[in-house]
């Protein structure tokens, strides 16, 4: 009877010891790399600083930008946050407004960007499958300020 309680116990540890060593690998495997804010960067990547003093000056540098097709235009906050980018829905060229949507990742609204809040923190906005022509854009709480964007996608 001791034997068999004792090969039982045994056996049951055994299991649980291949258990955890198939968690260990688990959680020893190499971490997924982080998703970047926005869309993923698809082609060539041209970079927008934002920058302003937060109350009477902020502005997209520069304003107006060209991007090959399938690129990614990256926002980078500078100074002056929070800073998003939203684009006018009647400025997208037809047939643009889905294919911009799927480039834009963690938006707050249709066409709208996440809020930057931190120095160097960055939104990508690609333009993969987005059809050519000019995509006007805007800072949702800096418009007042004239800050507007226009990106030309050839």
């Amino acid at each position: 009877m001791r034997f068999a309680l004792l090969t039982t116990v045994v056996a049951i540890g055994a299991l649980a010891c291949g258990k955890k060593s198939d968690q260990n690998q688990t959680q020893n495997a190499p971490p997924a790399p982080a998703a970047p804010a926005g869309g993923a960067a698809t082609g060539p990547v041209v970079e927008v600083k934002m920058t302003g003093n937060g109350s009477t000056r902020a502005a997209f540098e520069p304003s107006t930008v060209t991007v090959p097709a399938g690129g990614t235009v990256r926002f980078i906050n500078v100074a002056g946050g929070p800073h998003n980018i939203t684009f006018w829905s009647d400025s997208v060229p037809a047939g643009g407004a889905a294919a911009l949507n799927a480039g834009m990742k963690n938006t707050v609204d249709n066409l709208s960007g996440a809020f930057l809040t931190q120095p160097n923190e960055t939104y990508d906005v690609s333009f993969a499958n987005a059809p050519k022509g000019t995509y006007k854009g805007y800072c949702t709480p800096h418009l007042t300020l004239g800050m507007k964007i226009a990106i030309k996608v050839e």
